[in-house]
């Protein structure tokens, strides 16, 4: 049986003669197969809430939780528990207060209490908190990289450290002209910031990820850096799009970061066709770039496409829209030579054609060394009759 999502959780107010004869605020939650386990943990935990029996709530939101760390003061009852999609989410209970606990497979957890008192609610979210983190290590290859989605609860934002190497560290992996641009583009900071959109185009495996993991390091000290996994839904939904641009305002200037979001392989979104095929989405993206959307916000937008420059938008590229505009190609036969002379040394290598190799074939050629191998005479065809 199916019913009205917006009767799942209905309130009854002290207007209502069901609220009037029973006294407290009460509610009622209809339950159909489009809900998880999860979902019921969530309503459960906030019933105290609602009901008015534990009218007082905290939250605390925690990161690098230790693998062994309870979250849970000692003696709690567990009432719930359910797993999915890598979260763990529990509900427990003690004398007076109710615990939610949402555990995430990165290392993160939120904690969402409610108690019949407000001290008591601290304490709670205090003795779940109590040396439940640890400090990161420190590694200068790791960078912390943000994860954007739309799921069933809406616009879901996760980071992740991944690893990036320094920009001094893969410089020789592009070719001269791309490498000179692409060490302006790492050496900017905000007072150099002139406009919004960061266009990384060229064909596949030429390197222009690496290059944006790089540019993550070496703008870690004041830009966060967040990919969008599915950005033709970012384009598509304006809640999502609100949710991602707008961010979290700070009025502690120490605090205040710019945000780079990238876009991978926005083809559909930013080639000459866009209008037909995406709708509002190429002007979504303009607006956010330079827009009233994008006034007033610390926001930057990095987009990669495999199209070839004639045949992307021309309100995309056309002049001083871009900070960066780079054509990242195959290197060339003499960049490639003198690539795989540095990388296998003495070790034979491929020859190389007049049209060079992409960045994916050099680390192919020097991780494979089958490859290198002369490939053995194909068998003669014989005759059909």
């Amino acid at each position: 049986m199916t019913t009205n999502p917006q009767d799942r959780l209905r309130l009854v107010g002290r207007d209502e003669p069901e609220a009037a004869a029973a006294g407290p605020l009460s509610w009622v939650m209809h339950v159909d197969d489009s809900d998880s386990p999860r979902d019921l943990i969530d309503a459960l935990g906030l019933a105290p809430y609602v009901s008015g029996e534990q009218p007082h709530a905290r939250s605390a939101e925690l990161e690098h939780v230790k693998p062994d760390a309870p979250l849970c003061p000692e003696g709690a009852r567990i009432l719930r528990t359910s797993e999915d999609s890598g979260s763990r989410t529990t509900l427990a209970a003690g004398d007076g207060w109710t615990l939610r606990v949402l555990r995430r497979a990165n290392g993160d957890a939120v904690l969402n209490v409610c108690a019949v008192t407000e001290a008591l609610a601290r304490e709670v979210v205090a003795a779940c908190s109590a040396d439940a983190t640890a400090v990161p290590e420190s590694d200068d290859s790791q960078v912390s990289m943000g994860f954007w989605h739309s799921g069933q609860r809406g616009p879901n934002r996760r980071e992740r450290i991944i690893t990036a190497a320094a920009w001094a560290e893969i410089t020789g992996n592009y070719g001269t002209e791309v490498a000179a641009a692409m060490h302006q583009l790492m050496t900017l900071r905000p007072t150099d910031i002139s406009a919004r959109l960061l266009l990384l185009h060229g064909p596949p495996g030429t390197g222009k990820t690496s290059a944006l993991r790089a540019l993550a390091r070496e703008w870690s000290d004041w830009c966060q850096v967040d990919c969008v996994l599915d950005p033709e839904s970012l384009f598509a939904d304006t809640g999502y799009l609100m949710e991602v641009a707008i961010g979290v305002d700070t009025y502690d200037e120490e605090k205040r970061r710019w945000r780079l979001l990238v876009l991978e392989d926005c083809d559909e979104l930013i080639r000459g066709s866009a209008k037909e095929s995406t709708g509002q989405g190429l002007s979504r993206l303009l607006n956010l770039t330079d827009g009233m959307l994008g006034q007033g916000r610390d926001v930057l937008v990095a987009i990669t496409t495999n199209e070839n420059l004639s045949r992307l938008h021309p309100a995309v590229i056309r002049p001083g829209r871009c900070l960066a505009q780079l054509e990242v190609g195959r290197l060339s036969a003499a960049e490639s030579v003198a690539w795989l002379d540095r990388e296998l040394g003495d070790r034979p290598r491929p020859a190389v054609g007049p049209d060079g190799m992409t960045l994916a074939e050099l680390i192919e050629a020097r991780d494979d060394h089958a490859r290198i191998q002369s490939l053995p005479p194909a068998p003669a065809v014989g005759g059909y009759l």
